[in-house]
């Protein structure tokens, strides 16, 4: 009789091209590319006289480094990047897009929207961030760049087999929780390090009334708490995502490709690791007051906590080390810290959902007097789908910058880096300290929440606005 096997093993063994002492032979159905963790291994393959193994299953896109308000890449190091790479993917026969094609995003928004990315795939990159699509049903994950020269030369990748965990959401989902809600809820469960060595399924009932952008917000921050991955087993919303998409199967293939995709799922009987279970029914819009994504509260009732009340010293360090960061003193409301920046987009929350979310918010409402607001779509087809939508003209009226598509305030490794002390409400993924400056102090919040609170002028959920008690 066959062992019941969970989804993640389904997709782990069909990858397998051997095994030994030292781990698995994986091989790789997508390998993503773009300009920061490329240049040492397009130099390796090339100092050992090799090519791209599999150039058709490479996809190259400048995303990390390019400005957000022009086309003209300012930053010198940036600017060799960008350039570099454009000469690698020509070299080597690599479709590539440049800042300005009307296809170019980031990364881990444009391979989705193109269709890529399938359930059952194992997909690759040298960004951590490559979990956003274990959305799919796709085995995906970040690499070094060493991994990245060995899957350049040949399409394979060597890897110990990590545990597996499932991530079970019960309860009936409140209005006005997001996705990202959902998931800082769980790493401020479990902490940052809570799913460290394993590969995450996102399971239960809850799971399957979220949509694939949410679900790519989910598994973009499985790394956030520690995991390998995150991935979500295909059904019906992964179908409806991907037909029609341009690299979709079409025809009899789709029959075909579909039969195959609703196989993959855990089998009844099968086994995790571990088993972590969240009931969703009382949660309520979170923001982190720290500076790792554990380091989080609701923002209605939520308190930056006082780090003597943690048991564990590693804990208490973080949380004392945290509140000095972050400025902040212990027992402070989350609701009366004030904010002059906001960013809305990255690979976590850039798709057009999470654009339409923050504008429901501010439509006929001003951003509080002196807050910034920049909003950067995670592509250049979902800045241009915002567009013909009108949002953009909701962001402007309300005083926000719309902008081109890139990493952006993400992280600091471009133009919209952050050069001076600022607060901000950010709908990306990381809170460390100087990830968006050296001065920087960042507050992770959903698109709502951003949106809200850049109206409030201090962190907000859209039901405190209003005129609501603050």
């Amino acid at each position: 009789m066959t062992r019941p096997k969970t989804v993640i093993d389904k997709i782990w063994d069909d990858h397998v091209v051997c095994s030994d002492a030292k781990g698995d032979l994986l091989y790789i159905d997508l390998h993503l590319v773009h300009e920061v963790t490329s240049p040492q291994a397009f130099d390796g393959i090339e100092h050992e006289g090799r090519r791209v193994r599999r150039p058709d299953l490479t996809l190259a896109v400048e995303d990390h480094n390019v400005p957000t308000d022009s086309l003209l890449i300012r930053d010198p190091m940036g600017s060799a990047q960008v350039e570099r790479l454009r000469e690698n993917c020509a070299r080597h026969g690599i479709e590539h897009f440049a800042h300005g094609d009307e296809r170019q995003g980031v990364v881990h928004v444009v391979a989705p929207e193109l269709g890529l990315v399938q359930p059952g795939m194992s997909v690759v990159c040298g960004d951590s961030h490559t979990s956003t699509h274990g959305a799919l049903g796709a085995l995906a994950f970040g690499v070094g760049t060493s991994d990245v020269e060995h899957v350049l030369a040949t399409q394979t990748l060597r890897i110990t087999k990590p545990a597996t965990m499932a991530v079970e959401f019960v309860g009936t989902l409140p209005a006005g929780v997001s996705p990202k809600d959902l998931v800082m809820a769980l790493i401020a469960e479990i902490g940052a390090n809570g799913a460290n060595g394993h590969v995450i399924e996102y399971r239960g009932p809850v799971m399957r009334e979220i949509s694939m952008e949410g679900r790519m917000s989910i598994c973009n921050m499985a790394v956030e708490a520690g995991a390998r991955a995150g991935l979500v087993a295909p059904d019906e919303v992964t179908e409806e995502y991907l037909r029609g998409r341009p690299a979709a199967p079409s025809g009899s293939r789709w029959d075909e490709a579909v039969a195959a995709w609703r196989e993959l799922r855990t089998d009844d009987g099968a086994s995790f690791d571990k088993t972590v279970r969240i009931d969703v029914s009382t949660l309520t819009p979170y923001a982190t007051w720290g500076t790792n994504p554990g380091q989080a509260a609701r923002v209605g009732d939520g308190v930056v906590p006082d780090p003597a009340t943690f048991t564990d010293p590693g804990e208490r360090a973080a949380a004392q080390r945290a509140l000095e960061y972050m400025g902040l003193a212990p027992g402070t409301r989350l609701r009366d810290i004030k904010i002059d920046t906001v960013f809305l987009g990255s690979c976590t929350n850039g798709r057009i959902e999470d654009l339409r979310a923050a504008a429901e918010v501010l439509e006929g409402r001003r951003l509080a007097n002196g807050v910034r607001m920049i909003v950067v779509p995670g592509s250049m087809q979902v800045r241009k789908q915002a567009e013909q939508e009108g949002l953009h003209e909701v962001f402007t009226a309300a005083g926000a910058q719309w902008r081109l598509s890139g990493c952006s305030m993400c992280l600091g490794m471009n133009t919209d880096r952050l050069t001076g002390p600022a607060r901000v409400a950010s709908t990306s993924n990381r809170n460390y300290e100087r990830r968006q400056g050296d001065h920087a102090r960042t507050h992770l919040v959903s698109p709502a929440t951003a949106a809200a609170t850049a109206v409030a002028g201090h962190l907000a959920a859209p039901q405190h606005l209003d005129g609501a008690t603050t």
